[in-house]
């Protein structure tokens, strides 16, 4: 550990001086790998042309196929693209082969040329809500732009005969961008035309495949369809496909953990190599040697390297040497990000240690990830979905009920988090599990105050609950605030409390 410590031993302004170094690099490099012409003039002696700035304009200026793959090359989309388009309108054709490859362009980078790499993300504490929140919705942006006015389609649609490689682009741009149920019509379109998938259409729809489907059962069955086809279609699966197997079972619950080593078992016997977690481990500790925790790079590339490895400790290790990593690791040496929080959640599941998220949660709230509404739900819907022994449950209702207070006030009096009716109910289920009636009755309230509508099954279950503590004046009011929100099960709950309480006449 003491190599570790060198590397958090620095202190704010070291930091700082270190990230404004690296800014000041990617400045320069920005001015010029975007104005070249300004420094075109090489005064060293010898000349070292890796050393020279990058040729960021294009070379070839007629219409042509060969400017047109030129721009590809340089990852130049919407250049490109015009390009295309101009060829077209002018009575030229792009042969198939190209078309292809504009299309890899686009479905990878979506329909903006790429952004600067090697940017390390600069902010400070008082401005991290912001950053966050212009981040997601520049995402949402970005998405919403890729889905309904993407090029991408316009010029698949141009083509007279997609082949298998058109079908593939398009596939992987849709599963890339979140059109999950488009993938799949795409698909069944290229079986429609005779055609046969290739390895990497199936392993995106793989890894689409838990998005489309609700329950756990009909994600595993549609993963098990998908991998019949690519036999039926003899295409075979690659390490990119068990990784995406592997991705999708943890996305299907405890379902996951029952499939997985078979899954493993029946990759190894097709020859299939695999990354074993032995080998991560003895590369990790390498660092350890000498000097070379020194590869790791700047505190951006650290960030990116330790994220990955516990990104692959989460999928390959059982959940006990994952947290003995992650307890020496955090946060004395890496700020997992919100998603490596939601995989370490995932494979608490799937290692059936739900016990110990309340844990988890403390360390969410320190790493100021508690405002994080797609990570607080996911945590609310593991605690709400199955019976735990009563000591777990209470742990379950106090974690609960120290969420609720981040709705209510926020991170330094801010409301960051919105309720939705599947918050409100996983967080009453949670609260009734562990007998806390009076707390969820009090939740039960907040339907109302964010017009939200409760469910038929959450309603069910609370009355339940009401009919153990023998309260008919609660059952009464449950059946009016079911009422209030005109819920067509009413009746059934009207005559579900006249069946198992005694009413005085008023109360009928």
């Amino acid at each position: 550990m003491k190599t570790f410590l060198t590397l958090t031993s620095f202190s704010p302004t070291q930091k700082l001086f270190s990230l404004s170094q690296e800014s000041g690099r990617n400045a320069a490099k920005y001015f010029i790998n975007t104005y070249p012409k300004y420094f075109q003039k090489d005064y060293a002696q010898p000349h070292i042309p890796c050393l020279m700035p990058e040729t960021l304009e294009a070379q070839i200026e007629e219409a042509s196929e060969a400017a047109l793959i030129e721009r590809i090359r340089m990852r130049k989309v919407k250049a490109a693209v015009d390009l295309y388009d101009q060829l077209l309108q002018a009575g030229t054709s792009v042969s198939l082969d190209v078309t292809n490859q504009l299309l890899d362009l686009i479905c990878f980078c979506g329909d903006h040329d790429p952004a600067q790499e090697n940017v390390p993300e600069q902010r400070n504490e008082e401005t991290v809500v912001i950053v966050n929140s212009l981040k997601s919705l520049k995402k949402v942006i970005f998405i919403l732009n890729v889905l309904l006015n993407n090029n991408a389609e316009r010029i698949f649609a141009l083509l007279s005969e997609p082949n298998t490689h058109s079908y593939s682009a398009l596939i992987r741009g849709m599963v890339k961008y979140g059109a999950y149920s488009k993938a799949f019509s795409t698909y069944t379109d290229l079986l429609n035309n005779r055609l046969k998938a290739d390895v990497q259409t199936f392993n995106a729809l793989i890894i689409a495949a838990p998005e489309v489907k609700e329950k756990y059962n009909e994600k595993w069955e549609l993963i098990v369809d998908l991998l019949k086809q690519m036999a039926e279609q003899k295409v075979k699966p690659n390490l990119l496909t068990l990784n995406a197997v592997l991705k999708a079972l943890r996305r299907c619950g405890t379902l996951g953990k029952s499939q997985a080593f078979p899954v493993i078992s029946e990759m190894k016997a097709l020859s299939i190599g695999l990354l074993s977690d032995h080998y991560l481990l003895l590369v990790h500790e390498l660092l350890g040697v000498g000097e070379n925790w020194r590869l790791l790079g700047n505190d951006f590339q650290q960030n990116i390297y330790y994220a990955r490895f516990f990104s692959l400790l989460c999928m390959m290790e059982n959940i006990d040497v994952m947290l003995k990593w992650y307890r020496d690791l955090v946060p004395s040496v890496y700020y997992p990000s919100s998603n490596i929080m939601r995989d370490l959640l995932q494979a608490l599941d799937t290692d059936n240690r739900l016990d110990l998220i309340p844990q988890i949660w403390k360390d969410i709230k320190q790493l100021g990830h508690a405002n994080r509404q797609n990570l607080v739900e996911e945590l609310l819907i593991l605690m709400a979905r199955e019976k735990h022994n009563q000591e777990v449950q209470e742990s379950f209702a106090e974690c609960a009920l120290d969420i609720k207070k981040i709705y209510d006030t926020g991170d330094r009096g801010k409301v960051l988090l919105s309720w939705t009716a599947g918050s409100l109910s996983d967080l009453i289920s949670v609260l009734l599990a562990a007998h806390r009636r009076q707390d969820a009755w009090e939740m039960l309230k907040l339907f109302k105050t964010h017009n939200r509508v409760p469910s038929e099954e959450l309603l069910n279950r609370f009355l339940t609950c009401v009919k153990e503590a023998g309260e008919v004046n609660q059952a009464v009011e449950l059946v009016q605030i079911s009422a209030g929100f005109c819920l067509p099960e009413t009746p059934k709950l009207i005559q579900r409390v006249q069946q198992e309480f005694e009413l005085t006449e008023q109360q009928r």
